[in-house]
């Protein structure tokens, strides 16, 4: 089961940050700092402040010894170092985890709520093997004919992307996950019949979790001023306050990931217009259950539709939630 703690990378963030805060406390430039210790290379502090490289633990005692920090201060911030170093020990909470699915599984370790959006893609924490394994089928595709063939095999990375998945059923610690999928993103494009009726299935499933918010955006619904969001992209909030809130853009073949303030607090507004313009949870249930029985020409399962009746129920939230029902 994936672990319920920070990932390395969320943990070289969190230090980067301490750092920089204790050397400014300190009075104390870049550059001095440099002098000061006598490091070769000037990029090495801005590696380290900006969460870039594996922090060496001596390197670590230096700069704290340098910028007076406090026992406490010390205690905690060298055991945020050994953390961030200790990828092997991390993965090794998942049965298996590729390249191109760490990033995210890095992401998500230890958050306390995930905000989401896909205009085209029912995203990885909610895709069933059938659909994931064409999204990468199609994807290896497009890489070969490019010149550029993928190293993982497909197998593997749909196994991956299930291995993240637990993170929405691990008790008692899961994270509050709300998505605001586009009507596109369910359409008959994405795969064959079968594979859809599975997926759709399954959403109506996990939409019946008390700590997972489905939002469908139908095709024609506007959004803001009629803005169109650009591409997908998620918000990471974590349980430790000090850990910063993160941003993740999908950009097809590329993803960005950025903490910083004003862009995320651009993405939040526009996740707040799209949950507004979206279905509430419980009309978004009710479209996917008519959705499954147009594809297959059944009735879904009785207790998938007893599901949808009593949605508004399970999902009474807090006030801190993003998402507002309409």
């Amino acid at each position: 089961m994936p672990p319920a703690v920070p990932g390395p990378i969320l943990r070289r963030r969190r230090l980067g940050t301490e750092l920089r805060r204790l050397r400014e406390q300190a009075g104390l430039t870049g550059d001095q700092v440099i002098e000061r210790i006598g490091w070769a290379s000037a990029s090495k502090l801005s590696r380290l402040e900006n969460g870039r490289s594996r922090p060496d633990p001596d390197d670590v005692d230096v700069l704290l010894t340098l910028y007076g920090a406090d026992e406490e201060q010390r205690a905690e911030l060298t055991g945020i170092t050994h953390e961030a170093g200790d990828m092997r020990g991390w993965l090794r909470n998942f049965p298996v985890m590729t390249q191109q699915q760490r990033a995210f599984a890095e992401l998500e370790a230890g958050c306390a709520e995930i905000s989401e959006y896909n205009p085209v893609l029912v995203p990885g924490l909610l895709q069933t093997p059938g659909y994931a394994r064409h999204r990468i089928m199609s994807a290896a595709q497009v890489a070969a004919e490019a010149g550029d063939p993928e190293s993982e095999d497909p197998e593997t990375e749909v196994r991956a992307r299930q291995a993240r998945q637990s993170l929405l059923t691990r008790s008692p610690e899961v994270p509050r996950y709300t998505v605001v999928l586009e009507e596109a993103a369910l359409g008959r494009r994405a795969g064959p019949p079968e594979v859809l009726h599975e997926q759709l299935v399954h959403l109506c499933e996990m939409a019946l979790l008390p700590n997972v918010t489905l939002r469908l955006l139908l095709r024609d619904t506007r959004v803001g001023d009629w803005y169109l969001p650009p591409t997908a992209f998620s918000v990471y909030r974590f349980a430790d306050p000090l850990d910063p809130e993160t941003l993740a853009i999908e950009g097809g073949f590329t993803d960005v990931m950025s903490t910083e303030v004003n862009t995320l607090n651009r993405y939040k507004v526009v996740f707040e217009w799209l949950c507004s313009s979206a279905l509430s949870a419980s009309d978004t249930l009710s479209w996917l259950i008519e959705a499954t029985g147009r594809l297959t020409g059944t009735a879904v399962e009785s207790t998938v539709a007893y599901g949808a009746a009593t949605a508004p129920t399970q999902r009474r939230r807090d006030s801190g939630r993003l998402t507002t029902e309409r």
